[in-house]
């Protein structure tokens, strides 16, 4: 279930409001492409979501999937006490898995970040998967910390975005074969599956869905000839997604295409002109806009 495409989908605005017309366009878009959905994640900007927000897109999500793609909720926080409410909500709501960024802010060391996982695990029965991003947290989720941590039942995966294929090579190697390591950065998909990574958690799909699916899924099969020719076709693409902090790049792009309006909520705010015109000039290439 947790293999292949999924998309970190954004959370589309109008008037400082969930815009639920446009997000169920941009759901069904993905579904159409046979991409797994992403809510509530960073590129959701649940940073600013409120708890009562949080819980009606998980749920607007899961009404519209149907269980036509796997839907893995967004529910971490640098407060265990939040994420566990959080999750325990997505479990009832009916996600699929829950994703759970490692704590952020309080920087905990190992203990505490193994600990912050395993209290939750124990409190719920819906599957977990583990994002690392320390850009974001300021705190890597060590590759030991996570082999111990896969060691729980329903810890089932992680989302590796620390950007160390060397520690993505020794959680593929030394977790258990069910364990899915999952790209957290588009341009090192590629990479990352030939090491025995299972898929990734795209913002790039938001964009090209069929592509990211099909260089992902030609991976899968160990077609890895093809997949490279996907992952230097969408390259270009996947970096100008990252030329200001993420959702900036990737909303400024969909409004471009026509399918939301380009609002973001403080303290994000759009493109300078400098860089809409770079991130223009990509799009054009491609021929998205």
């Amino acid at each position: 279930m947790f293999e292949g495409t999924f998309v970190a989908i954004v959370t589309p605005f109008k008037n400082n409001k969930v815009d639920y017309d446009a997000y169920e366009k941009l759901l069904e878009m993905q579904i159409k492409a046979g991409n797994g959905i992403v809510p509530c994640g960073t590129t959701g900007e649940s940073a600013t979501l409120s708890y009562e927000e949080h819980s009606e897109v998980i749920k607007f999500t899961v009404d519209i999937v149907k269980k036509r793609v796997p839907v893995i909720a967004g529910t971490g926080s640098n407060s265990t006490k939040e994420a566990l409410e959080l999750t325990k909500e997505a479990e009832k709501i009916g996600a699929d898995a829950a994703l759970l960024i490692s704590p952020y802010y309080n920087k905990p060391n190992q203990k505490g970040i193994y600990e912050h996982y395993k209290y939750i695990a124990e409190n719920v029965n819906i599957a977990m998967i583990l994002y690392n991003v320390p850009g974001r947290t300021a705190r890597n989720i060590e590759a030991e910390t996570t082999i111990a941590l896969s060691k729980i039942k329903n810890i089932v995966g992680i989302k590796e975005a620390s950007g160390d294929l060397v520690q993505a090579s020794k959680i593929i190697k030394e977790t258990d074969k069910s364990f899915v390591v999952l790209s957290g950065e588009d341009a090192l998909t590629y990479f990352i599956m030939t090491i025995g990574g299972k898929g990734v958690i795209s913002v790039t799909a938001n964009v090209m869905p069929e592509k990211v699916n099909q260089m992902v899924s030609y991976a899968l099969k160990g077609n890895f000839e093809e997949a490279k020719k996907l992952h230097l076709e969408l390259l270009e693409l996947s970096k100008v997604m990252f030329i200001d902090t993420n959702p900036i790049p990737v909303k400024e792009t969909l409004a471009l295409m026509g399918l939301i309006s380009n609002e973001l909520r403080l303290p994000l705010t759009n493109l300078s002109d400098d860089n809409r015109e770079k991130l223009k000039k990509v799009l054009k290439s491609y021929n998205i806009i």
